[in-house]
């Protein structure tokens, strides 16, 4: 049986591609410091989904779940559409220099691992900026290098569809198991009731929400396929995080569930 690839919640960059090597810029009198944000576009506090990233000429477009959010304190973290990240942000005037210093480290393959390389070279250097119509564009001096991003406005916990995408253990985060798909997501009525799959059958329940804590109640009714044993695997170990009281924590479009153990999932909003 296929076991979650485990993973510390953070690594250097440096540790995963030596693509990803940022550049500094020299810095004139009176500009901000490294890993500040300066007079000039206003990022600080702005969320935005990746569309595409174009290096060395060639454009890739963005799975649908890559996105980048700037802090008032000059920092950005993101998703690659594989792993999350962080970095500093430094904005002078229209010039935007993304550093990336940290990433998860779950193994991707194919269309996203190539798009995470992509987008960790495309980050290399300062890069002009323009902010226009919900746009923002960040091209490399030689503009061969450019970032498409768009304005993402947060989701509310109910009424959102919420696909988890890894499951957490403390301060350490895991991907799901090898086979299991993407059936997994659930969806929190107005009226209360929970309903989704978890990553083999369907389920309904109905949940109780009290200031940061979400309990489904009582038991959930279920489909009964058999279905391959990554899934089932799945399955059972998101049954067992739901039988109980869940602390939730909503970061615009992402949603963490921890139980008080410290054993939970993150979810990230569908559409």
């Amino acid at each position: 049986m296929s076991k979650p690839r485990a993973l510390a919640a953070l690594v250097p960059l440096l540790l995963l591609t030596a693509t990803a090597t940022a550049c500094g810029t020299e810095q004139g009198p009176g500009a901000a410091p490294a890993g500040t944000v300066g007079a000039g576009l206003p990022v600080g506090g702005t969320h935005w989904s990746i569309k595409a990233v174009t290096v060395d000429g060639r454009r890739s477009t963005a799975p649908a779940d890559a996105r980048i959010a700037f802090t008032e304190d000059g920092r950005a973290r993101g998703n690659t559409g594989c792993n999350h990240f962080g970095a500093t942000a430094e904005v002078n005037g229209d010039i935007v220099t993304i550093t990336p210093q940290e990433i998860t480290a779950i193994g991707c393959s194919g269309d996203r691992g190539r798009f995470e390389k992509e987008l960790l070279r495309a980050f290399s250097g300062p890069l002009t900026g323009t902010i226009k119509d919900g746009r923002f564009t960040l091209v490399s001096a030689d503009g061969r290098n450019d970032l498409e991003l768009a304005s993402e406005p947060g989701a509310p916990l109910r009424g959102t569809t919420w696909k988890i995408d890894s499951l957490v253990s403390g301060d350490t985060a895991a991907s799901l198991p090898a086979g299991s798909g993407s059936k997994a997501r659930f969806t929190l009525g107005e009226d209360g009731r929970v309903t989704g799959n978890l990553g083999c059958n369907n389920f309904a329940a109905t949940a109780r929400v009290d200031g940061t804590t979400l309990t489904v109640e009582g038991p959930a009714a279920t489909t009964r396929m058999m279905c391959a044993s990554a899934e089932m695997e799945l399955e059972t170990k998101l049954y067992e995080l739901l039988d109980g009281p869940l602390t939730y924590r909503l970061d615009h479009r992402t949603l963490t569930l921890t139980d008080p153990t410290g054993e939970g999932l993150t979810a990230t909003a569908v559409g």
